[in-house]
């Protein structure tokens, strides 16, 4: 297993910077960000291509947001997240098929969102109306030599394991944020490794609490402070045969997130070191 950190792709700065920083922390694979679908672009492609080659930056997948509001709890992320949304759900999918080609043109194999709050019954019309898109999306996926990864969270795992099987388990896979599932309050990370566990392709290194009231989140905190057993998480991800980057992502900005993200960094190599033994 190899250890890298997101990269966000923004107006503000380069990707020569962003990628700069990248290697002041020892580190060469991330996964690139993007929510601005503007800079899905040929130019700004062959920017981050050129950077890639200059600092020897390898992209593990390319994380693709969706334009239209996003509120991170329990009330009204019901109603803005991912392509659950009726209402923002077909100008998210074209972002999606556009970062999918914008992927391609990096060389990059996966592709990675959040879907938002799949329903757990598969009787919701919602549940039938969001795999109508989905399928669409790995349709494109597919002809683009990708697969595409559910990012981990609002769904319960036994919800996107049968949506994975619904959609034909073809060109799909999970990036499993650990985290995610604990401040969503929807299972522990080490056991859903063995509900979904042969589908992983990516791995966040993040950590986090549990929620404590029904509104909101639980509190994302430096890793190895949550509730993320990452000493046992590590040892079973090599169970499930998953040897790909565990890719480091920390939800502040400014000095603290250097600092913990190099933290981090520490504790995730001496962990997979010693998982090997």
């Amino acid at each position: 297993m190899r250890v890298g950190v997101m990269v966000d792709l923004v107006r503000d700065m380069t990707v020569e910077e962003q990628f700069r920083n990248l290697k002041s922390l020892e580190m060469n694979s991330c996964q690139l960000v993007c929510w601005d679908r503007s800079l899905l672009t040929e130019e700004v492609a062959a920017k981050v291509k050129q950077a890639m080659e200059e600092y020897g930056v390898e992209i593990s997948a390319f994380w693709c947001g969706w334009e239209g509001p996003r509120v991170w709890n329990f009330y009204e992320g019901q109603l803005t997240l991912g392509l659950v949304p009726e209402a923002y759900r077909f100008r998210r999918m074209e972002m999606l098929l556009e970062g999918s080609d914008f992927a391609k043109k990096l060389g990059v194999t996966d592709l990675v969102t959040h879907v938002g709050y799949l329903p757990e019954n598969p009787y919701d019309i919602h549940y039938a109306e969001v795999l109508a898109c989905l399928k669409k999306i790995i349709r494109k996926c597919k002809e683009n030599g990708q697969y595409f990864l559910f990012e981990t969270g609002q769904e319960t795992p036994v919800t996107l394991l049968r949506a994975i099987q619904d959609l034909g388990g073809d060109h799909v896979g999970i990036n499993l944020d650990p985290a995610n599932l604990i401040m969503y309050g929807k299972a522990n990370p080490v056991d859903a490794l063995d509900v979904f566990g042969c589908y992983v392709r990516g791995v966040h290194g993040k950590d986090g609490c549990y929620p404590t009231n029904g509104r909101e989140l639980g509190p994302e905190v430096p890793l190895g402070e949550g509730k993320v057993d990452y000493l046992r998480f590590i040892r079973k991800l090599r169970e499930v045969g998953f040897d790909g980057d565990i890719t480091i992502e920390r939800e502040i900005s400014g000095p603290e997130q250097r600092r913990d993200i190099i933290q981090a960094k520490k504790l995730l190599e001496e962990l997979i070191a010693g998982s090997a033994c």
